[in-house]
């Protein structure tokens, strides 16, 4: 593993030297059963990575630890937004670097899904769109609209152009084996009747008219158009079927996980109903299925979507926001991976599965034999058994069964699926986690400036402040009649708007509420996302929702009073028909109530307009201009301030270990580091309730099912790449609205602290084994049918103590095992003489290894905890 990312990064290095071509050409097209690749049908595992979402210095990594885990294709969105930020301006430069993604994927022998959309959703701020595009006369979008069709086909060329000017299509050597264009239209389709009907005809052959070479695919699309591939996405997709007999079932996105909101509970699904759904997906005529995502990464800047959608995309995906593998559902995939290659061979040679009941909810399908259902009897056609595969399902939720197979018992748990690559021997079941469970820690916790003995860790500059004017402060103001809607404004440059008025306020007013025991409100007939009222430089109420009413009561003096309206968006509207009308700010009337005279229409008054804050124009948060700001150091006592700008500088933790921001005693705000903008943060509190202390993983899965962090802020750890970095005097930018203590500000690095397995003599043998030869006996069978616990720690570690082992009935959990009725008195030793001082070990699963049976008559299990330490590292790593 090591080896193959240093190859990967020596490739990054001396890219200039390698050549374009990463493959023999081959060609792609398909079948009714799956994708052909070069002649040959293939069984696909693919991993969703979103290039912007990580740094250049990220990539090779997270793809090495993709193919790792077993994939043959990396997917990804090709996003507008980022790659033509002006209209006719392209930025393919940083975490835009499209073609140094591509390339990379192809250097590691990996081939590419590019969904080109332009389209993406993808809880990316504006769905993917520009925001210039909303201003082009007479716009529409995603229907059958000229200016809309004119401005997508230009972008959709320009990529299939670029590809094809690297030579990174197959058919020229490159990884690049699909396409896709438009994305999960066909839930908007209704939207837009007829005119609907004629887009997705003329997207469909737009895309094709541009002469890719490799297949296009819709997904969520079931009127596909003639070639183009229709595809699932969702949560299961082994019931699928094309829209024609002629197309294979592809699912374009498993989703291993869900998004997070401000406010929200984190989601996380568990890997054994993930692995179910996978098992079942290919069980039942499946060919192509990528994990949405398999890393989710960071919605740096202000790319996030929603509203409301956190910085995190983390997305419990395999491979969590840092680049750190999350156990146990990396090697769990990685095992199931592994047990469907194990199948291929009878796959692919099959046109569709040979179905046997096995009971009320159990179900066999086989591939590669024809099955006389009466007394079971198979015909080989003159294979060898190996091409003969079978899944074996019980989808009951509750129970386990006992089934026969081909004259064998099998026990099948509930919700789950046993694979048999050779139609006898049970490899994997989805319900059977032998994987390592990884608990990561934080390495260290000092709070940010800190006066510390150990120079090489942390500086001494104290925290600097200074104030946001809340007011107007530039000669780019401008002072129309009437309320403006928010982003035909800001043209998103900004999450903010400032709007300014005066009211006059007379002595009848003042007696009026005093008499009437009353005050004036604003109220609003609609707003997004959140709204700051201020009355004379003071801040009066906040008020914070997705279209909601607003009535914030006021306090005015007498005579002229400024009122100052601060609209926001956290993100703009990714997902629903007719984005280019959702807008932001304010809808319907806006109004002064309570008035003697009556309310006050503050639409027909004079308002002046202010886009974005002072330290974002002047842009103090970057290295060059940030000492230009006139900066006041920040006292211990000072009070939290609202509107307040802060920085100081740190120097980076020791280590490669990825770093991360602990923003907890924040408000809401935004943040940057040498320049580079972290994101959005918000310490919004989940609620207390919905969370469930044990996981069921059996049954149907839901976003709000196994849901973790409950009565605890959503976020409050943000990613700073490494890249990002320098050994020391970084500069660390904070913008708060609402007030928080940046003495308690700290800076961590992270790491996989403890590394836990837990696996019984019921288990199977390590699925890695059937792929060695050396392991293999004469009839084609493991030769060793021991279970093992396999523990690893992260590269630049070692197993630097054992925490608890048992043989026997342990009880618990990962950091809370505690020993049973039945415990072998070796244990400890034996697992230490194995793992201690090592990167990884194994441990045998059976009496034979621990001298004996501890206690006759029952499943023995072994249960391990180890804790992981770094080895010596020297200098700075910006990886």
């Amino acid at each position: 593993m090591l080896r193959l990312r240093c190859l990967l990064l020596c490739l990054t290095i001396h890219f200039a030297a390698v050549a374009a071509a990463f493959f023999k050409p081959f060609n792609v097209s398909y079948d009714h059963r799956a994708l052909i690749i070069d002649g040959n049908r293939r069984m696909l595992i693919s991993a969703g990575i979103h290039y912007p979402r990580a740094t250049p210095q990220m990539w090779p990594d997270l793809i090495a630890k993709s193919k790792e885990g077993g994939a043959d294709v990396i997917q990804t969105y090709a996003f507008w937004s980022g790659h033509e930020p002006q209209r006719g301006q392209y930025y393919f430069e940083g975490r835009y670097d499209i073609v140094k993604f591509v390339k990379l994927v192809g250097a590691s022998g990996l081939y590419l899904h590019l969904r080109i959309g332009p389209y993406v959703c993808a809880e990316w701020n504006f769905g993917g769109f520009p925001v210039w595009l909303r201003d082009i006369p007479g716009i529409e979008f995603r229907t059958n609209n000229a200016p809309f069709k004119e401005e997508m086909q230009r972008f959709v060329k320009k990529m299939v152009d670029l590809m094809r000017e690297e030579e990174l299509f197959c058919w020229q050597g490159g990884p690049v084996i699909m396409l896709q264009i438009e994305n999960e239209y066909g839930n908007m389709e209704s939207s837009y009747g007829q005119r609907g009907k004629e887009y997705v005809k003329w997207a469909a052959e737009m895309a094709l008219g541009l002469g890719a070479g490799v297949p296009w695919v819709m997904c969520k699309q079931v009127d596909a158009p003639g070639s183009i591939i229709d595809a699932c996405n969702g949560y299961y997709c082994d019931g699928y079927k094309s829209n024609s007999y002629n197309k294979p079932i592809l699912w374009t996105e498993d989703w291993d996980g869900w998004y997070a909101s401000w406010g929200g509970r984190l989601p996380h699904r568990p890997v054994e109903d993930l692995a179910f759904a996978v098992a079942r997906f290919f069980q039942r005529g499946g060919s192509f299925q990528n994990y949405y995502m398999y890393f989710g990464g960071t919605n740096f800047g202000r790319t996030s979507g929603g509203p409301f959608y956190i910085t995190s995309y983390d997305y419990d995906a395999p491979i969590d926001e840092y680049g750190l593998l999350s156990e146990p559902k990396w090697g769990h995939l990685k095992d199931l991976h592994a047990a469907i290659k194990l199948c291929e061979p009878a796959l692919v040679a099959a046109d569709s599965p040979h179905y046997i009941k096995l009971g009320p909810k159990q179900e066999a399908h086989v591939y590669g034999t024809t099955v006389h259902t009466k007394g079971l009897n198979f015909t080989w056609f003159g294979r060898s058994q190996s091409q003969c595969s079978a899944f074996l399902a019980n989808i009951d939720e509750h129970k386990s069964a006992s089934v026969t197979f081909l004259g064998q018992k099998y026990n099948l748990p509930p919700w789950s699926v046993s694979i048999l690559p050779d139609c006898r021997n049970v490899v994997f079941n989805t319900a059977k986690v032998g994987a390592q469970t990884s608990i990561k820690r934080v390495n260290s916790d000092l709070p940010l400036p800190v006066i510390s003995e150990n120079k090489n860790l942390y500086t001494m500059e104290p925290w600097m402040t200074l104030e946001e004017p809340i007011s107007i402060w530039s000669e780019n103001n401008f002072t129309v009649r009437g309320i403006l809607e928010h982003l035909n404004v800001t043209k998103d440059h900004s999450d903010y708007l400032w709007h300014i008025t005066r009211i006059f306020v007379s002595d009848e007013d003042i007696s009026f509420w005093e008499e009437s025991n009353i005050s004036p409100a604003i109220t609003i007939d609609s707003m997004r996302d959140v709204l700051r009222v201020f009355v004379n430089g003071q801040l009066t109420g906040s008020v914070i929702g997705h279209w909601v009413k607003v009535v914030q009561p006021v306090r005015f003096v007498k005579g002229y009073n400024d009122l100052l309206l601060l609209t926001q968006t956290v993100g703009l509207q990714n997902y629903g028909a007719f984005l280019e009308k959702d807008g932001a700010g304010f809808r319907g009337h806006v109004k002064l109530t309570g008035f003697k005279n009556g309310d006050i229409d503050l639409s027909t008054l004079l308002w002046t307009y202010q886009v974005g804050l002072k330290g974002e124009f002047f842009k103090i948060y970057t290295i060059e201009e940030n000492d230009k700001a006139g900066w006041a150091e920040l006292s211990l006592d000072a009070d939290p301030s609202t509107f307040t700008w802060y920085k100081t500088y740190f120097d980076s933790p020791a280590g490669t270990d990825p770093v991360a921001l602990n923003l907890g005693s924040m408000g809401k705000g935004q943040a940057w580091v040498n320049g580079h903008h972290i994101g959005r943060y918000w310490t919004l509190v989940a609620p207390k309730d919905g969370c469930q202390e044990i996981c069921d993983y059996r049954g149907a899965y839901n976003s709000d099912k196994c849901s973790t962090n409950c009565g605890k802020p959503t976020q409050t750890w943000y990613h700073i790449p490494r890249s990002w970095l320098q050994a020391s005097s970084n500069l660390l930018v904070i913008f708060e609205e609402i007030g928080g203590n940046p003495f308690e500000i700290s800076i961590n690095s992270l790491a996989v602290g403890t590394i836990c397995a837990q696996v019984s003599e019921s288990h199977y043998p390590p699925v890695q084994k059937w792929l060695n030869p050396d392991f293999i006996d004469e009839k084609g069978r493991v030769n060793d049918r021991t279970p093992e616990i396999h523990l690893q720690c992260q590269d630049g570690f070692i197993i630097s103590s054992i925490e608890f082992a048992s043989y026997g009935s342990p009880q618990g959990h990962c950091q809370k095992f505690s020993q049973g009725n039945c415990h072998a008195s070796n244990s400890f030793s034996i697992v230490s003489e194995a793992c201690l001082g090592k990167n990884s070990c194994s441990v045998g699963v059976s009496n034979l290894v621990f001298g004996g049976d501890p206690c006759r008559g029952i499943v023995k299990t072994l249960a391990v905890e180890a804790r992981c330490r770094s080895l010596p590292t020297v200098g700075f790593s910006q990886l």
